[in-house]
């Protein structure tokens, strides 16, 4: 009898779960936001993209004047001897504020989530404080904490901050859930935590990585990602605090941590890290919505290489694209940027780091990318430099417009450009 008592609290939590997730407000559409210009234009000429492939219609290669540049630098440093996960988000006054994680080495009881904010100004990062460490997240959660990472900020439709992060109370991340703080002045200071209900049952095994999306409603989309029982993408729909809805994004076990280029109310696609066996393509996993993310459908993979690595993406005002990603098959020690204009290709515009000559055990890890715009039309970067510092780039609008015209005007197929075609951002 008292199996069967349980077996009925089972389904009725079941119930319960699938009406609090699937029975809430009707689906709204994606919000294509207008960013209105107020960051100022970067004045340092350190870099332009490769011009080896534009040329004039008499084949010849197009003049181009020197353009504003990018500018590149480090965040900044704490002392911790581990730092990852970096992410980025616009204020309202022009200013880019990060977030990362920092301790004695990934997932250490003293791994701590720091912030600081980037002046476009005078182009320096101020001092960097602490936004939440292990112990401040148990007595706001209630419950233990064993480590935390990968924090991913958002901006609610009233004009707040909100940070999400990944807290873990038993075993490695797969044993993670996630949380999330509010801040009312621009993340000088946050609200108690809260811990977001994604499932009835464990409610285990949900992370972050990629930022949110605004719907109309002014709700917002948070792609997120299992890793438990399989390794798939997830589409959270979240007011405020709670999860309102939840869709799978990908299947089985080997695409996970999915960034979102949203192209129309309705229609957006995903890429994936991919995490396949060896038998398997080592190349992008893709989904695609044509419903605002209620259902997503798997696409071709984008063919070009993933070594089971992050990737990151942006759609600038234009509707032109960006990735950031270590685009080989093996390893992390080379990272690229790649554009392609609406319907186009996909072409390699800047090599920001490549080890590829030295030999395996030297070589550095540069993974993570996450990008974030100001105005639409420019470009933060932000990743991890061998685990043990975090660079940063800007590029102008300037730039990226020359990045643009110097793409090919032949879009029958995805160009590889040569590590050597393409001058390093160091």
């Amino acid at each position: 009898m008292s199996r069967v008592i349980a077996l009925c609290f089972l389904l009725l939590a079941a119930v319960v779960g699938f009406i609090r997730i699937y029975g809430h407000p009707v689906w709204a559409p994606f919000l294509i936001e207008q960013v209105e210009s107020i960051a100022p234009e970067a004045t340092a000429v350190e870099a332009q993209p490769s011009s080896g492939h534009h040329h004039t219609s008499k084949g010849k290669p197009a003049a181009h004047p020197p353009v504003p540049s990018i500018v590149a630098q480090w965040l900044p440093d704490t002392g911790a001897s581990s730092v990852h996960a970096a992410s980025l988000i616009t204020l309202k006054d022009g200013a880019v504020r990060a977030f990362w994680f920092a301790g004695s080495r990934e997932g250490a009881s003293d791994v701590v989530i720091n912030t600081a904010v980037f002046d476009p100004k005078s182009h320096l990062w101020a001092a960097p404080t602490e936004v939440m460490n292990r112990i401040d997240a148990e007595q706001g959660l209630s419950r233990y904490i064993a480590k935390l990472g990968n924090p991913v900020p958002a901006r609610l439709a009233d004009g707040r901050l909100q940070l999400f992060f990944v807290t873990v109370s038993i075993g490695g991340w797969a044993g993670s859930s996630i949380s999330t703080v509010i801040s009312d002045d621009e993340g000088l200071t946050w609200s108690r935590p809260q811990r977001l209900i994604t499932s009835p049952f464990f409610n285990l095994s949900t992370l972050v990585k990629t930022p949110a999306l605004p719907f109309a409603d002014g709700r917002l989309g948070l792609p997120a990602y299992h890793e438990w029982v399989g390794r798939f993408g997830e589409f959270l729909r979240i007011d405020g605090t709670r999860v309102i809805d939840k869709r799978r994004m990908s299947s089985g076990r080997s695409a996970i941590q999915p960034a979102v280029f949203v192209d129309t109310p309705q229609d957006a696609i995903a890429y994936f890290r991919q995490m396949r066996s060896s038998d398997l393509p080592k190349q992008i996993p893709v989904s695609v919505t044509q419903n605002a993310g209620q259902t997503w459908q798997v696409a071709a993979d984008l063919p070009i290489p993933n070594p089971n690595s992050a990737i990151a993406g942006l759609r600038l005002q234009d509707g032109v694209q960006i990735l950031v990603l270590n685009n080989i098959e093996v390893g992390r020690h080379r990272l690229v940027m790649m554009m392609r204009k609406p319907s186009g290709q996909w072409h390699i515009v800047q090599t920001l780091e490549n080890e590829e000559a030295l030999p395996d055990q030297e070589r550095k890890e540069f993974s993570y990318p996450y990008l974030v715009t100001t105005n639409g039309q420019d470009a933060h970067l932000v990743y991890t430099w061998d685990r043990k510092k975090l660079r940063h780039i800007y590029f102008s609008k300037a730039w990226l417009t020359q990045a643009v015209n110097l793409l090919p005007d032949d879009v029958s197929r995805i160009h590889h450009q040569d590590s050597a075609e393409s001058k390093e951002a160091k």
